[in-house]
């Protein structure tokens, strides 16, 4: 049984919600560098439904275990009840039988760069078959530049695609991940998931994240 939405200490905003179910439900990707407040994005989407008097339903993958067991929560300390999900989960088989028990009128799925091809499919058929809209929230890039399975997915196959802003220590916007060692130098190579924090990553430009890898003489 999926856990309940916790009502977020969130004030109205004023920003465009997707709250379009049936014919009008979509599949969106909401992408970004590190550190670009996606997930405090996602919370207050969640919240704009539920004070609304509608039923949402958060997701995360389980490799994310930063914040512990069922739990969502942004860099500002807000937070919400989720489900967590492995990687051979079938996200529609789950949102279907939570359907079954409580109407919901959206899906929000946080660390969306996690998901795995199938997933993704799984959750164009929730938007296509149960008329839910699902808004995807993720990195578009490792540290490396490469896309992840999930946003390479997302990227071909969500119906709209979203860019949350963020920006380079040189005040350029930031579209890169740079990965950082325990000495905070940047790390150039590894495996594509290690999650981390502030600590471990900082977002900037092309020009910059080129040079912090040693591809550019910049």
């Amino acid at each position: 049984m999926f856990p309940a939405t916790t009502k977020l200490g969130l004030n109205k905003f004023t920003d465009k919600q997707e709250n379009n179910t049936g014919p009008l439900a979509k599949l969106y990707f909401y992408y970004s560098a590190m550190n670009a407040g996606k997930t405090t994005t996602l919370l207050q989407s969640s919240h704009n439904y539920v004070e609304r008097g509608m039923n949402t339903l958060l997701l995360k993958p389980k490799i994310d275990d930063r914040e512990g067991e069922k739990i969502i929560r942004s860099r500002i300390g807000l937070e919400a009840e989720s489900h967590e999900f492995e990687k051979n989960d079938n996200l529609f088989q789950e949102i279907s039988n939570q359907y079954k028990n409580q109407q919901l009128h959206c899906v929000l799925v946080d660390e969306a760069q996690f998901l795995s091809r199938d997933q993704v499919k799984e959750l164009g058929e929730v938007v296509d078959r149960l008329k839910i809209p699902v808004l995807c929230y993720g990195l578009r890039t490792d540290f490396l530049g490469e896309l992840f399975e999930g946003s390479k997915c997302l990227l071909a196959w969500a119906d709209e695609l979203r860019e949350i802003k963020t920006v380079c220590y040189c005040g350029k916007k930031a579209i890169m991940t740079v990965r950082l060692n325990v000495e905070g130098k940047p790390v150039q190579a590894g495996e594509q998931i290690h999650i981390g924090g502030n600590e471990s990553y900082v977002s900037m430009c092309r020009r910059h994240f080129k040079s912090s890898l040693g591809f550019s003489k910049d």
